[in-house]
């Protein structure tokens, strides 16, 4: 059956987008997280995000209130069971996506749908821990989500072809643009992106230059819109050493071996943005560079 109403677990950056995408898409939505402020801090965050479309006349007012109406929250997980879709948008650690799942599981319905936007762990090992590894697919949005056109879709070595092409269809209906990528270790984007942001990581760790010098380099003379150890603070430095171990590990080629400073700005818990610091100090009124 076509999904109707939309359960999203975390209510963080990529969890608010997602749920933001398919309520201003005509879905209901059921927004999930442990945290009853990390909740209201998303409906927060989508708000301000409708704002700045009215202030631009995208949207009325009267549109915006609707399309909020669509979200409802819970910290019960057992509330998204009656949801024809869950997709699953929590930290990018494989074994609290396994545990997830397995604690959603006793709630379903029969139909429901389960997908992960996970960025770079094996869609085929989660949906294998489920009851419906046919009805399993990995669903991963770009940050930020309102504002980025792809989704990249990929199917474990279980997932039907009805689910397959009912997710393609999907997409379509949000107004974004699907590309298929085979279950391999993070798939096409981060497949190649974050090693490019390790490696910039490596040339900083290398004294070839400092991180001002490194994100002019790829601005001005690659025409990248931002530098690489920017982009990495913007994704998140924990999320970029993750889906660097993901990847060294599942390739077991030495050219994915994390950069030894990329560990030491996580274990120091500077990982970008949302700590205020990691390549960058963001604590003033412009980022300054730590290195």
């Amino acid at each position: 059956m076509t999904p109707q109403t939309i359960g999203v677990i975390g209510a963080g950056q990529m969890g608010n987008g997602i749920a933001q995408v398919f309520a201003t898409s005509g879905f209901d939505v059921r927004l999930n997280d442990l945290s009853e402020d990390a909740l209201k801090a998303a409906i927060s965050r989508i708000s301000k995000n409708l704002d700045r479309q009215v202030s631009r006349g995208r949207m009325t007012d009267d549109e915006k209130s609707d399309y909020l109406s669509r979200i409802s929250t819970t910290t019960d997980l057992a509330d998204l069971g009656s949801t024809d879709l869950v997709i699953e948008a929590a930290t990018e650690r494989e074994d609290i996506k396994t545990r997830i799942f397995a604690n959603l599981q006793p709630s379903l319905q029969p139909h429901t749908i389960l997908a992960s936007n996970t960025s770079s762990i094996s869609i085929t090992r989660l949906a294998a821990a489920t009851d419906r590894p046919e009805q399993f697919i990995g669903l991963h949005f770009m940050n930020p989500v309102p504002v980025m056109e792809l989704v990249e879709l990929i199917r474990g070595i279980s997932t039907s072809e009805e689910t397959y092409q009912e997710m393609l269809r999907l997409v379509e209906r949000i107004g974004k643009i699907s590309a298929s990528a085979e279950d391999y270790p993070a798939f096409i984007v981060n497949r190649v992106l974050i090693p490019m942001i390790n490696e910039a990581v490596y040339a900083l760790y290398e004294g070839v230059g400092n991180v001002a010098s490194i994100d002019a380099s790829m601005k001005l003379g690659a025409n990248h819109p931002m530098g690489p150890l920017e982009l990495g603070d913007f994704i998140g430095l924990d999320t970029c050493l993750a889906i660097m171990n993901v990847l060294h590990d599942g390739m077991a080629d030495t050219k994915y071996r994390p950069c030894p400073l990329l560990t030491k700005y996580v274990e120091a818990g500077w990982v970008g943005r949302k700590a205020g610091r990691g390549f960058y100090d963001y604590r003033g009124e412009t980022p300054v560079p730590t290195r």
